[in-house]
């Protein structure tokens, strides 16, 4: 009798990590269009859901969230996002209309120039610059949850991953569902909640602050205020590692490394604007943390190859292999183009903060790249997307374990 034949080895865990940034993540859909199309051209629709662990921040929080929900068809889930931000308007996120700038943005406004001493009466203080009440409209259609409880029975999806950021205890909170199995983690200033995500947790984590109003939701039995999960978020990739994955691809909305531009410092001599402080600020929480986080995870799988194996398997940490798409252009640069597309009252409002559409600045246009929910900006996003992972395609293909081989078209001596 020949011998048993041992079974392969279980391909490793694999999470999906998308980040934070309004607008910007546009830009993620066309990297999932992109990574549809190379399933399709390595015939491996059939190995099923190519991410069991998904985590999401912010917009990238909702885009999570629409990706799980559709986990038992990963193209078609895609196609549906894809739809969905293709044929984006301002109006499906915030309200743009002129009374709904009165009630919030020229409000805000008024009291911030007149003072906040006048602002005596609750009802007189507004909460956020813009409202953004069509945006749970939206999830309703766009992110079916229901469905998240039996894809995780059928073993289409292990987790899903939701980041907060707690205005009331100051705590960063990532919200996952997933099987009995899993448990909750503690660590510095963040910890986990088991639980099951609803639209209140996706407007929580999109919540970006100043622009969009906080939102409640239970902890521990008491009500706290939310907002974008992208503040104080230390350690992004986290949520996907205490999840299982064993690999991760991260899917910035940002330039990882922003080169020096020649003349830079000698560009502006004027005062920066609130415009230019506040996308400076959105860009601190949006981007920085992950730049950092992917660096040291890099720095803790390099330490890890210099350790024998046998002393290794003794230590809780353990080698995640990383994969990273980000935009190779300035998101703000491509903004500046499209700053005619935003309705009248939004270019009004972000006029008196300092965003000016006839000077075409990249840096005036940092706020706006974060609000402009328009079909012009989100379909350059989307092929930005595409084209930069089209260009990873070999390093994409060898993260996963397809080949590209078997479908090149065989040649006859």
């Amino acid at each position: 009798m020949g011998s048993l034949q041992q079974p392969p080895p279980a391909p490793p865990q694999t999470g999906l990590l998308l980040t934070g940034g309004g607008a910007r993540a546009a830009y993620q859909v066309g990297v999932l269009e992109a990574l549809s199309t190379l399933r399709r051209e390595c015939a491996a629709q059939g190995a099923g859901n190519p991410f069991p662990i998904i985590a999401g921040t912010s917009a990238g929080a909702i885009n999570a969230a629409a990706l799980a929900c559709g986990a038992d068809d990963f193209e078609h889930a895609v196609r549906r996002i894809a739809r969905v931000w293709r044929n984006f308007h301002v109006q499906h996120v915030y309200r743009a209309d002129s009374l709904s700038a009165l009630r919030s943005g020229a409000r805000w406004i008024t009291l911030l120039s007149l003072g906040w001493a006048l602002a005596r009466w609750s009802r007189l203080r507004p909460r956020s610059l813009l409202d953004n009440a069509p945006l749970e409209q939206l999830l309703a259609r766009m992110v079916p949850l229901a469905r998240l409880p039996a894809l995780i029975r059928q073993g289409h999806l292990r987790a899903l991953a939701v980041t907060a950021s707690s205005y009331t205890s100051g705590e960063h909170v990532t919200f996952f569902e997933a099987g009995e199995r899993l448990e909750p983690w503690v660590r510095s200033q963040r910890h986990a909640v088991h639980t099951r995500i609803t639209a209140d947790h996706l407007m929580a984590s999109s919540a970006i602050p100043f622009l969009f109003p906080a939102v409640a939701l239970d902890l521990q039995g008491r009500p706290a205020y939310f907002g974008d999960g992208s503040m104080r978020q230390v350690a992004p990739i986290a949520p996907a590692i205490h999840l299982g994955a064993e690999r991760v691809l991260v899917i910035g909305a940002g330039r990882m490394h922003e080169p020096h531009e020649a003349g830079a410092l000698q560009a502006q001599a004027s005062y920066p604007t609130l415009a230019q402080i506040a996308g400076h600020a959105l860009s601190s929480i949006f981007l920085d943390t992950l730049s950092l986080d992917v660096e040291r995870a890099r720095r803790i799988n390099q330490t890890l190859s210099l350790i024998p194996e046998e002393v290794r398997t003794r230590s809780a940490l353990r080698p995640v292999e990383l994969l990273v798409i980000a935009p190779s252009q300035r998101l703000d640069a491509l903004a500046a183009r499209h700053l005619g597309a935003l309705p009248a009252t939004v270019r009004a409002l972000l006029g008196v903060l300092g965003v000016s559409i006839q000077n075409s600045d990249a840096r005036g246009a940092a706020l706006a790249s974060y609000l402009l929910f328009e079909p012009g900006y989100t379909r350059e996003l989307m092929a930005l997307g595409r084209a930069d992972t089209m260009r990873q395609r070999e390093a994409v293909c060898r993260f996963f374990g397809w080949s590209l081989e078997q479908n090149k078209p065989q040649t006859h001596a």
